[in-house]
């Protein structure tokens, strides 16, 4: 078979699934690597090291490191987004989806983006990436604030200013990343309901 006709076959379910967890696989080694080391002095040999492979195969997924740092930041937003849809679809209380949406992020940064500094490291983008990735992360941002607005005017939070509250929250969960390791003694699931009683609560009304 020639090599055009190879590259018109189609592949396997069984080749692209093979394809997609080896990319989830690097991209979990790359979050590792940043949170070790952080993302400027992560080199590729350095992920690539975590699997124990040399770093020309990372080739065949990311052509770059930035690529990478991209990919990351793509999946995590999408993973949080897709938990206020389901927050939304669950609850019908703004402190009830507000809790679920901080408990899940919580997952997403201790588990998903394995406790990288990941929000911190947007400026290492591209300049169109990095538009893509802040116009994200606004969106869930707002999502944060309509969900604030629903509890004030439904008389289950205090009358806060909605946007400052959720700039709070945010900053408390971004946080995690600075302090958080695996082997320490607070599991996410712990972490993330603790989270979410704390930051709810100081917007429930007394």
């Amino acid at each position: 078979m020639s090599r055009a006709a190879a590259a018109r076959s189609p592949v396997s379910p069984h080749v692209r699934e093979k394809r997609r967890r080896r990319r989830e696989e690097i991209l979990h080694a790359a979050l590792r690597a940043f949170r070790d080391r952080g993302y400027h002095a992560t080199t590729l040999e350095d992920i690539a090291g975590g699997l124990g492979v040399r770093s020309t195969a990372l080739y065949h997924y990311f052509p770059d490191k930035e690529a990478i740092l991209y990919a990351c930041h793509r999946e995590g937003l999408a993973d949080v987004h897709a938990r206020v849809a389901d927050a939304r679809a669950r609850h019908a209380t703004a402190g009830e989806r507000l809790a679920h949406v901080i408990r899940e992020h919580v997952r997403v940064m201790t588990e998903t983006l394995e406790g990288s500094t990941l929000a911190f490291e947007v400026s290492a983008l591209d300049a169109a990436h990095q538009a893509e990735i802040i116009a994200a992360r606004d969106r869930y941002e707002r999502a944060l604030r309509s969900i604030i607005a629903q509890g004030i005017a439904d008389g289950e939070f205090r009358p806060v200013n909605p946007k400052i509250a959720a700039f709070a929250i945010l900053g408390a969960i971004n946080w995690i990343a600075r302090w958080y390791r695996p082997e320490g003694s607070v599991h996410p699931p712990a972490l993330g309901a603790q989270f979410a009683e704390h930051l709810v609560g100081g917007l429930t009304c007394r």
